[in-house]
């Protein structure tokens, strides 16, 4: 028999036992229509897989995994698929199996006395944030593909977001996570409790892993009380360290009414006008950065207008600000809030686009900024540099958009993509800072971080790997730098 022939025989053979488990309806063989699911976001990694299969429910996972440990094959975990990094592509083998988690998209419990919920993995944001509205609460956790990114992939990769200011990281809103393990046993610490102090905090292992230690199932978390009233305003700046001086006022005069700080560089404004054709800019872009600030409180009848008035105000005295909006109505809320969630389209249709997640200390944000687009400038002067980030925590996302043209693929723009690549990360490591905030590593980042990152802390990371998944089947090829 022929090798050809043997693997067919042998990926028939897994679909056949993948069936039994979830239904032939739920397994996309080779040779059937796999490109969703083998394709990332952007379109850079493209791959292979001997299945892709759609369990319902924890346990049938649980199967799925136990049997492709037995058979050594290695597994792909995936959510939405909205990643910035590859982190749920399979490789180019074909030797894979995509566990595709749609299907774990019940809500499980849900308490507003608690200010709590129980979602299953497959749950798309948007409708975790609608099932918190019904019971008066508020799940922060927003990001631009919130309509269709799921929850599980948002804690795989510990996704950050624009609310990150006043209510952290993805991290900062788990309770607890039911998980698959790489041998397929369940680890259940799905508890909704606010206290446990009961050894070590598991959870914590599993949230920004990427899929490479488990398959997150099922998560509790934190809900909020609603804000009754919120202002939104646009603001144009005349330099970056103006930012962060606006930002420190804001803090003094409001406190943590401050919910959002999203700022913008005139170019990625430009680049979005360009490209998205449904977006309105209120201003003349004149201004080098714009700044988007959004005040919220709980109660009813708290005025954030004044105070937002007179911190805007005080701040065009003293030449902070160049011009302002302040929204009239939620739809024009709506509208301001579209220009910071259109970046990603925009620059996608821009160009091939070199991106960075890059978070420094706050004190060396403005000096961030301003280093990395002289220098990217030196290496690379045909790119068009822009930026946006979440200034309230440090995290800037520095973009190099290449012309697609002269830069078609990923294989055309590796040389390039490495020396600005070079640039961000020195000025990042140099200024104490890490290469990703909140997008992860998945492939495209590995070589990073193993670049720039502590010895120890790899090693450690991969003692860890090894204890849980020792045959290397959960998503290789991901996080962990590659072997010298």
């Amino acid at each position: 028999m022929s090798l050809a022939v043997s693997d067919a025989a042998a990926d028939a053979a897994l679909v056949e036992a993948l069936a039994a488990i979830v239904g032939r309806q739920h397994v996309v063989a080779p040779g059937e229509d796999q490109e969703p699911y083998v394709v990332d976001w952007r379109g850079r990694y493209h791959g292979r897989a001997a299945a892709v299969v759609k369990p319902a429910d924890t346990a049938q996972v649980a199967a799925v995994v136990r049997l492709c440990a037995e058979r050594g094959v290695t597994i792909v975990p995936q959510g939405g698929n909205t990643g910035m990094c590859g982190a749920a592509t399979p490789d180019a083998s074909g030797q894979a199996v995509v566990v595709r988690l749609d299907r774990l998209n019940r809500v499980r419990a849900i308490s507003a006395l608690a200010n709590s919920i129980t979602v299953e993995a497959g749950c798309i944001l948007q409708t975790i944030q609608e099932e918190a509205e019904k019971v008066d609460r508020l799940f922060p956790l927003s990001l631009g593909a919130e309509g269709s990114c799921q929850i599980g992939g948002n804690i795989a990769t510990n996704a950050g977001g624009t609310a990150v200011l006043r209510y952290g990281n993805t991290r900062e809103l788990v309770l607890g996570l039911e998980v698959v393990l790489p041998d397929g046993t369940v680890l259940d610490r799905l508890h909704a409790l606010r206290k446990n102090s009961s050894g070590y905090d598991l959870k914590q292992l599993f949230i920004g892993a990427e899929g490479t230690l488990g398959i997150v199932t099922a998560a509790s978390l934190k809900l909020f009380p609603r804000p009754r009233v919120s202002a939104l305003a646009m603001v144009a700046l005349p330099e970056i360290e103006a930012v962060l001086t606006l930002m420190g006022r804001l803090r003094s005069a409001v406190g943590d009414r401050l919910a959002s700080l999203e700022a913008m560089s005139r170019g990625q404004i430009e680049v979005i006008a360009e490209h998205v054709p449904d977006v309105a800019i209120p201003f003349a872009l004149e201004a080098p950065w714009y700044l988007l600030i959004e005040l919220t409180d709980t109660l009813a009848a708290t005025d954030l207008r004044t105070p937002l008035e007179e911190a805007l105000g005080a701040a065009f005295e003293e030449g902070l600000v160049t011009d302002a909006v302040i929204a009239e109505s939620g739809a024009q809320a709506e509208a301001l809030w579209k220009i910071r969630h259109s970046v990603s389209e925009g620059s996608k249709r821009a160009g091939y686009v070199v991106s960075h997640d890059s978070v420094v200390p706050l004190e060396n944000q403005a000096l961030f900024a301003r280093n990395v687009e002289r220098r990217i400038a030196e290496v690379a002067p045909e790119a068009r540099i822009v930026m946006h980030g979440h200034i309230g925590d440090g995290n800037i996302h520095v973009l190099a958009i290449l012309n697609p043209q002269q830069y078609p693929d990923a294989a055309t723009a590796a040389p390039m993509v490495a020396r600005i690549n070079a640039v961000v990360d020195d000025e990042t490591a140099a200024l104490g800072g890490v290469i990703s905030a909140e997008h992860g590593i998945g492939i495209s980042n590995r070589v990073r971080l193993g670049r720039v990152t502590n010895p120890a802390e790899i090693a450690l990371m991969r003692r860890v790997k090894a204890l849980l998944d020792p045959a290397g089947l959960m998503n290789p090829g991901k996080v962990l730098p590659p072997e010298a």
